[in-house]
């Protein structure tokens, strides 16, 4: 899912400006050996034992003839030779100038791999991994010890091959992935199937059906491509028979099985991102040695990253994989657990500039520093003490949640907007005026008796800090499908009118909710068009009485841990890459409409030009009428060659 077009003005300052930037003004004791020359090798294809060939990009120290170098292995369905060169480059270069080996393997049935790819995250794919482990491992100018990385796709097929305990598998850093693939992941928000999930099967459709490369694949590339057009599924169909958490999401997730990973894990995501709950799952429940970082950046890299501030990220990653592959005592491991970024806004306040905050560290996670608030509601309010009994009427209303568009924003045209609009269509509840700083760390979670006047329904929280001034700025949200009240495996109807006891997760987050500001929860039956609405627009009953929201707050130290990082530069905003969103109501039928500019990138190394656009969305909807709901995507792609 990740959206490189979108950087493509920040990689090429990277590559410009030279990989030796990454270190300038490193701190602590241990600073990186002196750069050395690096090989590239374009192409080169690791057999399968099927008779498959899988397509690899290497970056191989120079001297690695003579001094064998570990290898870190990253293994997506993404074009290497074209749309993604910039980013393999960036990374290849970085690693490889320092002693460590980068190969770029391209999944079976995607780029110049041969096969077929018809869905993510299959056992074969995972299979695959573990023997191109194997063969990496075992070339001469490898020492045998072998690191796996990646951001979505990547991260998420790092941390499934990680559980298959491939030997030379030494350590991992999965990136803005997930280790539940039902309920953390593109395609169903707390049961409730999601925008995203159709944006995503269409780009999808773009990576399946694709051609090889002619310079690589030769003359049969034409037959290839057309078994790769004749097998490509209608994906979203394939989701959408899958409404569950069934075998079919739990095959490739990791949280099933904690004691399968044996591996030290270094766990990133960003609060801009929706991946980040997986952070303090894999913090609390892996056994091995581990790591997570949070910070304020959407789905991708700590750098480039938007929004920043972002991290020199090389530094760091050349300390992890040399400390576990090389066994290099980097000082590494003997940092915080975790660190997060404590912002002071939120992104959709202050972009397209970076996120003011600072950065925060926990010994260890859970963190006793940490502790559950819990508010409780009452009179329009959230309240420290429990109140009176009181019921509360949510009318149904299907298009609350326009101030949430986007599962993933890429882009600042993508970012929640002031939530005031959508406030006024649900049931709202203040917290008095803060007395003083709150720092949120963690996931809030919503206990709430509700009942229904139909049979299918949602409740969503959206958690939001208002301002003196009036305005709503989205902190965190959570939705549940409530026929899924009893988890996601054997969802069950609602009998109308009986109140059932839920409790509705947030996503996990980091903020300062400031002093003279209030804490807003606000509850609705809708979040349209994050999540596809119920089939007739439901009337909610709440039990106020029996609702609490309870917010993990972190105490404020005196001093925070230094962060040994260095600061990246801030990245120069590029208005021109971003996409229109366009939000109208004509007639009682609201229409939203996302439009992607054409991206163009000539790959002169290779003859190439590369364009397209999208997903672009329309998607509308007649107001109390939820059943007139349309979704609409569209996405292109074009490779040509003069």
């Amino acid at each position: 899912m990740l959206r490189r077009d979108v950087m493509k003005t920040a990689i090429g300052a990277a590559l410009a400006a030279g990989p030796a930037r990454a270190f300038a003004g490193a701190a602590g004791p241990w600073a990186p050996p002196a750069k050395g020359a690096v090989r590239m090798i374009e192409n080169s294809f690791i057999p399968m034992p099927d008779q498959v060939r899988l397509a690899c990009q290497l970056w191989l120290p120079a001297n690695a003839a003579e001094r064998p170098a570990p290898v870190v292995l990253e293994y997506i369905p993404y074009r290497k030779r074209d749309r993604y060169r910039a980013f393999d480059l960036l990374w290849g270069q970085a690693l490889a100038q320092y002693g460590i080996a980068y190969a770029r393997l391209e999944t079976r049935g995607s780029g110049d791999s041969s096969g077929i790819l018809t869905d993510e995250y299959l056992e074969g794919e995972q299979h695959d991994a573990a023997v191109a482990i194997a063969w990496l491992a075992s070339q001469p100018w490898c020492n045998g010890s072998v690191g796996m990385r990646g951001v979505s796709w990547g991260g998420f097929s790092t941390l499934q091959a990680a559980a298959l305990d491939p030997p030379a598998l030494k350590a991992i850093m999965p990136m803005s992935a997930s280790d539940m693939r039902y309920t953390d992941d593109a395609h169903y928000i707390g049961g409730a199937f999601a925008l995203t999930g159709l944006k995503w099967a269409t780009s999808f459709k773009v990576v399946t059906a694709a051609p090889p490369d002619p310079l690589i694949t030769g003359a049969g590339w034409k037959a290839a491509w057309k078994k790769r057009l004749d097998a490509t599924p209608p994906i979203a169909a394939r989701w959408l028979g899958h409404q569950t958490n069934d075998a079919y999401w739990r095959q490739g997730s990791v949280a099933l099985d904690w004691s399968a990973i044996k591996c030290p894990v270094y766990v990133v995501g960003g609060l801009v991102d929706s991946y980040g709950n997986e952070i303090p799952r894999l913090l609390a429940n892996l056994k091995v040695p581990r790591k997570g970082l949070y910070g304020p950046w959407q789905h991708g890299y700590p750098w480039p990253a938007t929004p920043g501030p972002g991290l020199d990220w090389a530094f760091e990653e050349v300390r992890w994989w040399r400390h576990w592959l090389m066994r290099e005592e980097t000082g590494i491991m003997a940092e915080p657990m975790l660190r997060a970024y404590m912002p002071d806004a939120t992104a959709a306040e202050v972009a397209p500039g970076p996120i003011p905050g600072r950065w925060v560290s926990e010994a260890r996670w859970p963190s006793p520093g940490v502790r559950m608030r819990h508010f409780h509601f009452g009179g329009g309010a959230l309240h420290d003490a429990p109140q009176p009994a009181q019921i509360a009427t949510c009318a149904g209303d299907t298009v609350v949640g326009l101030g949430k568009v986007e599962w993933v924003p890429f882009a600042p045209t993508e970012l929640p907007s002031e939530q005031s609009a959508d406030d006024a269509r649900s049931l709202v509840f203040d917290s008095p005026p803060l007395a003083e700083d709150l720092e949120m760390l963690g996931a809030p979670s919503l206990r709430v008796r509700v009942a229904s006047d139909r049979p299918v329904a949602h409740l969503a929280i959206r958690l939001c800090e208002a301002t003196p001034a009036g305005k709503s700025w989205l902190v965190t949200y959570g939705l549940l499908n409530l026929t899924h009240r009893d988890g996601h495996e054997l969802p069950s109807p609602l009998a109308p009118g009986r109140a059932y006891d839920v409790e509705i997760p947030l996503n996990f987050g980091a903020h300062r909710f400031k002093a003279g500001h209030r804490i807003r929860a606000a509850l609705s039956e809708s979040l349209w068009p994050l999540v596809w609405p119920s089939p007739e627009v439901a009337t909610l009953t709440l039990d106020l009485a029996a609702a609490r929201l309870s917010v993990p707050v972190r105490a404020r130290r005196a001093a925070e841990a230094a962060m040994p990082l260095p600061l990246a530069p801030p990245m120069p905003p590029d208005a021109k890459g971003w996409p229109a969103m366009d939000i109208t109501e004509t007639g009682g039928r609201v229409r939203v409409v996302e439009t992607w500019p054409l991206s163009t990138d000539e790959v002169k190394e290779i003859g190439e030009t590369v364009s397209g656009a999208g997903p672009d969305v329309v998607l509308s909807m007649t107001a109390k009428d939820p059943i007139s709901c349309e979704w609409r995507a569209e996405q292109t792609a074009r490779f040509q060659r003069p």
